[in-house]
């Protein structure tokens, strides 16, 4: 650890309530859980990658925080042509960023310092460096190891044609042909070929891996597209007829369940598989869904007997006005309510441009379009965007149900949207042709430090340069400093546990336009300010300001929590 960063205290015990140590079952349903990117988050042996060393070491920081969990983005062995998401053994740690026995004391150190750990679990796809894949390739076509992956024969008069019309995700068609003739299913990038989830072998394996993690201490997982694992590969495989309905925005087009690779109603019978293996656990192991589809789709993935939760995405791609956000999170709570689940929050995270950055940019701006521009069209005024970033977590917080941080957003980081061509790494780049820029601007590591080659990332550079500007957003220049965004988080979350024990909220009518305000279940008051005016402030105690009053009134882009 850099020997110049400031020490951060371990929380009081009665800072820490519930006691996440502890064997509660329905840990998850108010948690605060704190997303890393281990690429990104810390670097111990100064190779420029992190490692989880380097996570074990800086682990005082999330307890000093007062995050309730952190989410580890997958640490396998990968040739990172997804960031990792290409996983070629999905019971293993890659060696750049250490070993089993590394992964087993993070789990030690973060269950004594009272975090749950949750990882994640890509069962959609494999590597194409996975050994089943490498022995499909072996195997031929009509081999037991090629029913594993989703092989098919081409059309054309020699095969030459793709087997269907489906497009993958990052641009191009969704099938890969080898030498051999035959074809391969890649839903994302052609290293990562889909897993054929009819396969016996393939479900029992995947029980394997969630055994495998559970039974080292882990206490969740996350799982990356959750919608995707059971399609309907019925002969002759079904087009969808255009390509723009290859897209999930295809899932809001045809008829609930009937897409022919997402979010298909069979998918649900494999999560209940895995529920009645994670509630053999003591206490039953969490899991959560990355399942981007409609809202009362979503809501089926967070069943008991299946996951539990699901990523809320309309929270995230919601503009920044009241009524749209009002809308939001009344679906959001509701839905959640039908099935027994809590509603879940997430404002960044490694797939989307940083919420301080994203959130300034005018209705109707193309995200993409902005990244090509390196930041510059429309130009973002940085402090616009950190006051508004502050208010949006402030009003998150205050909801009922389980926030998801992303690194770095408790230190007001921007996108860094002006990455040169030449070091982008997201595979999105090269297969879209250069149309679209990819996901690395929010994967810049982190700054620990004010100065050094990396700012305390590690003691050697990194993977990917940090801007000079990320010098005064460090954990250094903020630790202790009144008023700055890592202090705001900390007394946020220090406070929100001493407040937010139900599952309510009702919300205030009488209110001026463009305000949102709403009272918990316990008494206390949420008001944010999403005009561009100031207004009256309620009466109440003032708890808690996203940015300071002006002459006792609410200033434009400001949350305040009321007692």
């Amino acid at each position: 650890m850099d020997s110049h960063l400031p020490v951060v205290p371990e929380p009081a015990n009665g800072d820490r309530v519930p006691d996440l140590s502890s064997r509660d079952p329905d840990w998850w349903r108010q948690a605060v859980v704190y997303q890393v990117y281990p690429r990104s988050f810390a670097d111990a042996d100064g190779d420029g990658l992190g490692d989880l060393r380097g996570i074990t070491d800086r682990l005082t920081h999330l307890a000093a925080l007062g995050v309730d969990a952190l989410w580890l983005s997958p640490f396998y062995p990968s040739e990172l042509a997804d960031g990792g998401y290409d996983v070629a053994d999905h019971r293993a740690v890659d060696p750049r960023l250490g070993s089993l026995d590394h992964f087993d004391a993070l789990v030690a150190e973060a269950h004594r310092l009272g975090l749950k750990l949750v990882v994640d679990i890509v069962p959609n796809h494999t590597s194409h460096q996975h050994a089943w894949f490498q022995e499909a390739l072996r195997a031929g076509p009509g081999s037991r190891a090629r029913e594993r992956y989703v092989f098919r024969d081409g059309r054309g008069v020699h095969g030459e044609l793709p087997p269907s019309d489906w497009q993958s995700v990052f641009g191009g068609s969704a099938w890969e042909r080898v030498p051999d003739g035959q074809w391969y299913l890649h839903l994302f990038a052609r290293e990562q070929p889909d897993l054929n989830w009819a396969d016996e072998e393939v479900r029992a394996d995947l029980l394997a891996t969630l055994r495998f993690w559970a039974d080292r201490g882990v206490d969740g997982f996350r799982v990356d597209v959750a919608h995707a694992l059971a399609k309907d590969l019925s002969e002759p495989l079904r087009d969808l007829g255009a390509p723009e309905l290859s897209d999930e925005a295809a899932l809001t087009v045809l008829p609930p369940g009937s897409h022919p690779f997402y979010d298909r109603d069979e998918v649900h019978e494999i999560y209940r598989d895995w529920r009645r293996l994670l509630d053999a656990y003591s206490p039953p192991r969490a899991a959560i869904a990355e399942a981007w589809v409609p809202g009362e789709r979503r809501a089926l993935y967070a069943r008991p007997d299946e996951l539990g939760q699901a990523f809320n995405f309309e929270f995230l791609q919601a503009p920044w006005h009241a009524d749209a956000l009002r809308e939001v999170i009344t679906a959001s709570l509701a839905g959640a309510r039908a099935v027994g689940a809590t509603a879940t929050w997430v404002l960044s995270n490694h797939d989307v441009v940083r919420h301080a950055s994203r959130l300034m940019l005018p209705p109707g701006t193309d995200d993409n379009a902005w990244l090509l521009s390196g930041g510059h069209a429309p130009r973002i005024d940085p402090a616009a965007g950190l006051r508004r970033a502050r208010a949006a977590t402030l009003l998150m917080l205050a909801l009922p149900g389980s926030s998801y941080l992303y690194q770095g957003e408790e230190l007001g980081l921007p996108e860094v949207a002006d990455l040169s061509a030449e070091v982008l790494q997201d595979p999105i780049w090269e297969q879209t042709g250069h149309v679209r820029k990819g996901r690395d601007g929010c994967r810049v590591p982190l700054p620990w430090t004010v100065s050094g080659p990396s700012y305390g990332f590690g003691a050697g550079g990194a993977w990917l340069s940090q801007p000079p500007s990320f010098a005064s957003y460090a954990v250094q220049a903020q630790d202790g400093v009144e008023g700055s965004t890592l202090e705001l988080y900390r007394a946020a979350l220090k406070l929100r546990r001493k407040l937010a024990q139900g599952e309510e909220l009702r919300w205030a009518e009488d209110v001026p336009d463009g305000v949102l305000a709403f009272t918990r279940s316990e008494g206390w008051r949420c008001v944010a300010n999403l005009s561009e005016r100031t207004v009256a402030l309620p009466a109440g105690e003032v708890l808690l300001t996203s940015a300071p009053l002006e002459d006792g009134r609410l200033g434009p882009d400001t949350t305040v929590w009321l007692g």
